[in-house]
């Protein structure tokens, strides 16, 4: 019997759904999903295994134009989405027209690879809305085969599954069948905290916190965990502790229960707050949380 892998790699504008994609692909909650633009900071690779087949995800970045370090290095991700890809999808939502950059536009429409353009968030217009963005991105990229959907109502997204895997090459799996993302545990710790932080905190807060997790200990019955917010700023740190510490405990609770879901048994988890100053844009410390890999 044939078994079929490759690489499968997300890309669209910031917010358009790549990461609910994902996730509905992979079926469990691999990217952080919030309603703030540019909550992906990494490439995260989820697998999708079958008897015959193997999936590999890349969920990236939203295309933006950068602002500051940081954000170049998250380009950088979505850059190379396009150099090791066997099937690419360019999410856009219902509505959409257009994509932040015109140069990474041009690549999707001269790609060499098959191209899957999903159109999104269908749940959310009406039939003559739907025509009209399916006539505009069939004639904006007539490389692409055009499929409609709903990753959050999961509609559409089986039949982008199936054509996905018959157009992968034949090849043995990459990784481990029983393997779910490339990614270790303490990422996921990382990307759960952060996720709180941006649902409960506002403007800048989020995107000048990155998360670090120093202590990960896994015992038969409760993972014991430490991590570190760190912040730009001391007015920073004094917003995310909140009156009495009352912010960082809930972000604390809410990140405790999502990892017990996530891991499978009882996790103890300690959250510090430190002030790393302009740990944006210093090649030093964007290369230790894992981005400048230029």
């Amino acid at each position: 019997m044939s078994h079929k892998a490759g690489f499968v790699n997300i890309i669209g504008n910031p917010n358009v759904g790549k990461s609910t994609l994902m996730n509905a692909f992979v079926g469990e909650r691999l990217s952080i999903i919030t309603s703030k633009a540019q909550t992906t900071r990494h490439r995260i690779l989820g697998i999708v295994n079958g008897e015959d087949f193997q999936v590999v995800l890349s969920d990236t970045p939203g295309i933006i134009k950068p602002a500051y370090e940081l954000q170049a290095s998250m380009m950088d991700f979505v850059k190379s989405a396009f150099e090791d890809a066997d099937v690419l999808l360019y999410l856009v939502e219902l509505g959409e027209k257009e994509l932040k950059d015109e140069a990474f536009f041009n690549k999707i429409r001269a790609a060499k690879i098959p191209v899957l353009l999903l159109i999104n968030k269908i749940d959310k217009g009406n039939e003559e809305l739907l025509g009209q963005s399916l006539t505009l991105w069939s004639e904006k990229v007539p490389n692409a085969e055009v499929f409609a959907i709903s990753a959050l109502e999961n509609f559409g997204v089986e039949e982008v599954f199936k054509r996905i895997v018959e157009l992968l090459p034949d090849s043995p799996p990459f990784y481990p069948k029983d393997q779910l993302t490339d990614k270790p545990e303490r990422f996921f710790v990382n990307e759960i905290i952060r996720e709180k932080i941006l649902m409960h905190y506002k403007k800048e807060i989020p995107y000048s916190v990155e998360i670090d997790t120093e202590e990960f200990f896994e015992e038969e019955t409760i993972i014991r965990m430490r991590s570190v917010i760190m912040v730009e700023r001391d007015s920073q740190k004094g917003i995310i502790i909140g009156h009495k510490g009352s912010a960082l405990k809930r972000v604390g609770v809410e990140a405790r229960k999502d990892l017990e879901k996530f891991f499978g048994k009882q996790v103890h988890l300690e959250l510090y707050v430190k002030v790393n100053k302009n740990w944006r844009s210093n090649d030093k410390q964007l290369r230790r949380f894992g981005y400048n890999q230029r």
